[in-house]
């Protein structure tokens, strides 16, 4: 029987986890740590407050007096870290928030860890969940990242999460706290922010709204089913070896263009409308510093760890377009305050 504390647990993957560890480890007891910025959002996690096992907690990852009562008073001996500000495009705005929430926030919670697990026993543990974006850009030709590959974020996002990485790094080394990192690629599914690709193009395709597409749309992204995501995540937390670091990506390397396309086909052939939506694909002036290619290679995953994605890409992608569909108060709800503001300074067109 596990005490975890899931940090960041109200935002897209952390609530997906949260869902999944309480249907797969039910004598396990999960303490959720949320600051409910605006990709945090309870409504993701609606149907739990009932359970026996399961408590949340409003606050704010770098207040370092309530991560030091909450791993003593709940006996924690587990930590998800996912609490991050994690939007490319946000980084470039207001840079930050990224510095304060990814490498402050990461820096509390492992000096918290360490005064709560001076006396440590077996099996505790401390997973800090990362990006493959702390790595770079891939040229068309280069292999797919590995654990070994050289650290060159190019944003402010992925500066903050290479600062976070070597942090868990030095804890390890320097003072023996029992940390994993796991470097994912990017992940869809169900209750993600509307500013992500894939659920952004599903919403505005759905209310007949131009579907912003960064510069050629040739960029490439290693697409990750959330599920097959917590299910990598659980595999390191049983066997992974303490320090070390994995790569979870399911080898799935698409354009944004051809993602793009493929929804609108989804939708097409789910709900016709007078004119292909295809025609609402509106190219825009790139992002400065886009990473050209993302790619993992997950051998180690499969390899040490006996863990594989289970989701083929179609399957998934049509699954995550059912959802938004059945779930239109979720996303209406969620849309609501700061995020008009952005998307019409990110674009250049309202959101509305």
């Amino acid at each position: 029987m596990r005490q975890l504390l899931v940090t960041g647990g109200a935002g897209f993957i952390g609530s997906n986890f949260v869902r999944y560890w309480l249907a797969h480890h039910a004598d396990d007891r999960l303490v959720v740590l949320d600051a409910l910025t605006y990709a945090g959002n309870l409504e993701s996690l609606s149907g739990l407050e009932s359970l026996a096992n399961y408590q949340f907690i409003h606050g704010d990852i770098c207040d370092a007096e309530l991560l030091e009562e909450i791993l003593p008073e709940n006996d924690i001996d587990t930590i998800v870290h996912f609490a991050a500000e994690s939007h490319v495009d946000r980084s470039i705005l207001g840079p930050e928030a990224f510095i304060r929430t990814n490498v402050q926030g990461t820096f509390t919670l492992l000096e918290a860890a360490r005064k709560a697990w001076v006396n440590a026993r077996r099996g505790q543990r401390l997973v800090h969940v990362s990006t493959d974006e702390v790595f770079g850009s891939l040229e068309r030709h280069e292999p797919p990242f590995t654990e070994t590959s050289r650290y060159r974020p190019n944003s402010p996002y992925a500066a903050s999460k290479a600062a976070a990485d070597h942090l868990v790094r030095a804890y390890f080394h320097t003072y023996g706290l029992p940390v994993l990192t796991t470097n994912c690629s990017n992940n869809y599914g169900p209750y993600q922010f509307p500013e992500k690709l894939i659920p952004l193009t599903i919403i505005n395709a759905l209310e007949n709204k131009p579907i912003p597409v960064y510069g050629d749309g040739c960029n490439v992204r290693d697409w990750l089913h959330v599920e097959d995501h917590c299910r990598g995540i659980e595999a390191v937390l049983a066997a992974g070896e303490k320090g070390q670091t994995y790569s979870i990506g399911a080898s799935n390397e698409r354009e944004n263009l051809d993602i793009v396309q493929q929804i609108c086909n989804c939708l097409d052939g789910m709900l016709p409308s007078k004119r292909p939506r295809r025609d609402l694909i509106t190219f825009v002036t790139d992002r400065p510093g886009h990473d050209r290619r993302y790619a993992i290679d997950a051998s180690r995953m499969r390899n040490e760890l006996g863990w594989h994605p289970t989701y083929a890409f179609a399957d998934g992608l049509e699954q995550t377009v059912r959802w938004y569909l059945a779930h239109r108060r979720w996303w209406e709800r969620v849309r609501r305050g700061d995020y008009r503001h952005y998307y019409a300074q990110q674009y250049g067109v309202s959101e509305a």
